[in-house]
């Protein structure tokens, strides 16, 4: 692993830690949008038509070993950290499965960026792309812009038969995220 690598895998001490501001209050309750977002499998992904319990994480981008962290990043509260994240999630996948769950990411990054990081990573479970924004406004979940883009901010996603029953949202730290949902499961089953 190079020194790049190694530094997209860690979150420092010193990050500044997001608050909930009440952005995902409303979601509670609400059905998931009717809408179909690409997979890194290439395939369309319809949320609100998957039966069961469907667990969907979300984050800001993933950034490349090839590329720097960018200059200003690590000051937003919450942003950095969606490697941890996603490697939390693939390294709970089979637990969450256990649980009858289906497991997706999501960005607003294009499906092609989101593959380069999928495959890197080993995900066993899909990444979508919401580089429309289409299901972020659907369901107005909280973004911020950087660089010119609009990202969606962390947080995750448990809906039952296309219905969320529970949010978690501001995640921090990144990579306890798939604990905490798999704790969610075991105590709500």
């Amino acid at each position: 692993m190079t020194e790049r690598e190694r530094e997209l895998m860690t979150v420092p001490d010193d990050l500044p830690i997001p608050v909930d501001d009440g952005a995902c209050d409303h979601l509670v309750g609400l059905r998931l949008p009717d809408l179909a977002l690409r997979s890194t499998r290439g395939r369309l992904v319809n949320l609100a038509r998957e039966p069961g319990l469907v667990v969907v994480y979300c984050y800001p981008r993933t950034g490349r070993p090839d590329r720097p962290i960018p200059e200003g990043w690590d000051a937003i509260p919450g942003a950095r950290g969606c490697t941890p994240q996603n490697c939390s999630f693939r390294d709970h996948h089979a637990h969450l499965q256990s649980f009858g769950a289906s497991v997706y990411g999501m960005s607003t990054q294009a499906p092609d960026y989101q593959l380069e990081m999928a495959r890197r990573l080993a995900l066993p479970h899909e990444v979508l792309s919401d580089a429309q924004l289409a299901f972020t406004r659907a369901l107005r979940l909280p973004t911020f812009d950087f660089g010119g883009e609009t990202l969606v901010k962390r947080l995750s996603i448990i809906a039952r038969d296309g219905r969320i029953q529970k949010v978690f949202y501001p995640v921090f730290p990144p990579g306890a995220d798939a604990g905490n949902v798999v704790a969610w499961l075991r105590s709500s089953a």
